[in-house]
């Protein structure tokens, strides 16, 4: 998921030399060939005593935007890790392991081992155990008022694939978005983009359980996007940019057309995003820029230029009011348990798109259960295969997880 787009570097270097050495010269141009690189300014000077030495003089380097360290984003990596392996320890799949149904790489990984393949081809846990760490399933949340799940499920993973490819995505992402413009603003970024696309997901999937931090990574995605509209000012080779990062998000997006894809948690995270971006990320114009870093007597414009222009201005207000907006109508539909499939008849086409491969409808499973004593008796109902377990005092966990696998 959007493992292959990163925004062009945001550094703007301005090289100055020391006033006393002569009059500045001040000169401002594209540097180089890569689409979206900011632009440079040099304010060069030659001294009077240039002839004497035949040289020109060593400048003063400084960097007027600040570039930071990237720490949140490998500890977001840690911290997702870190919960993908306690949901597997939790998920002891070896405990209510089966002949019919073994789980796989259990001689290698004891507790940690997976569910069988047929019930989680992403070697991963079970639904069951999901739900129980924190996953999002829309009635469950809504009758036992558990907002938190929004937050909760971003830091859940499917399986062993799943949570590799959104970390590849975040490392390449998100460290490059960091560098640029630190923690204090990509940490909001990510998760309120995360909250965004949990919130879409929930109000058009309500049967499946949700997991996974694709809504934030496209929240991402979407502040790239805006960050390089809010700024376009100060980039050079703006159009070949431009196309390039649409292509990447349009491609990602594409993908989510697929079954068993969430794509509404990719949309809803991507329009969180693009407008938390123009909030968050915004940049003061070059020209202004330009002006505050040059020394004192050095530079030469007519008229002082103002922080940011007026279209900067008004994208930050139209972005805000909606970004409010939609976050507080979306959590008031959450809470009531809105199903926004009766009020947009051809919304789930945004999720998935039926083809003569594939069917878009989820899979529902049940299965009609029986206890006698220790005995279990389980029988799905999609395929009529019945299966008898020896249990003491099952919960309804174990019985979800069973009949899950009974059905696979």
């Amino acid at each position: 998921m959007g493992r292959r787009g990163a925004p062009p570097s945001d550094e703007v270097e301005i090289t100055v030399h020391h006033p006393r050495r002569g009059p500045p010269s001040p000169d401002t141009s594209p540097e180089g060939p890569h689409h979206g690189r900011r632009r440079s300014s040099s304010h060069s000077s030659q001294g009077q005593g240039q002839g004497q030495g035949g040289g020109r003089q060593k400048s003063d380097e400084f960097r007027p935007f600040r570039r930071w360290i990237p720490v949140l984003v490998p500890v977001f990596v840690v911290a997702n890790i870190a919960m993908f392996a306690a949901t597997m320890y939790v998920n002891d799949c070896p405990k209510s392991d089966t002949a019919a149904a073994p789980c796989f790489a259990r001689g290698f990984l004891g507790r940690f081992s997976f569910q069988p393949l047929k019930e989680n081809p992403l070697l991963g846990p079970s639904s069951a155990t999901l739900l129980k760490m924190g996953g999002l399933q829309v009635n469950y949340a809504t009758r036992k008022h558990e907002g938190w799940r929004l937050i909760s499920c971003i830091w859940l993973h499917a399986g062993l694939v799943h949570v590799f490819a959104n970390m590849l995505s975040l490392l390449f992402i998100g460290i490059r978005l960091e560098q640029e413009f630190g923690f204090l603003r990509i940490g909001p970024l990510y998760i309120i983009s995360g909250v965004g696309g949990s919130l879409l997901s929930a109000l058009f999937i309500e049967s499946t359980i949700q997991v996974g931090a694709s809504g934030a990574l496209f929240g991402l995605l979407g502040a790239m996007l805006s960050e390089f509209i809010t700024n376009w000012t100060i980039y050079a080779n703006k159009f070949a940019a431009l196309f390039s990062l649409v292509v990447i998000i349009a491609i990602n997006l594409a993908v989510g057309l697929l079954p068993h894809v969430d794509n509404f948690a990719h949309i809803g995270g991507f329009i969180t995003g693009f407008l938390l971006g123009i909030v968050l990320l915004i940049r003061p114009q070059f020209g202004y820029v330009n002006q505050k870093n040059a020394p004192l007597g050095s530079y030469t414009g007519s008229t002082k230029k103002p922080k940011y222009k007026i279209y900067q201005y008004v994208l930050w207000v139209i972005s805000a009011t909606l970004l409010i907006v939609w976050l507080i109508v979306g959590l008031i539909f959450f809470f009531r348990g809105v199903n926004g499939n009766k009020h947009c008849s051809w919304c789930h086409y945004l999720s998935c798109v039926p083809t003569s491969k594939w069917s878009c409808k989820a899979r529902e499973t049940s299965c009609d259960t029986s206890l006698s004593g220790n005995q279990l008796n389980l029988t799905c109902s999609d395929t009529q295969i019945t299966e008898t377990y020896f249990l003491y005092n099952p919960t309804d966990s174990q019985i979800l997880q069973l009949c899950a696998q009974l059905c696979a």
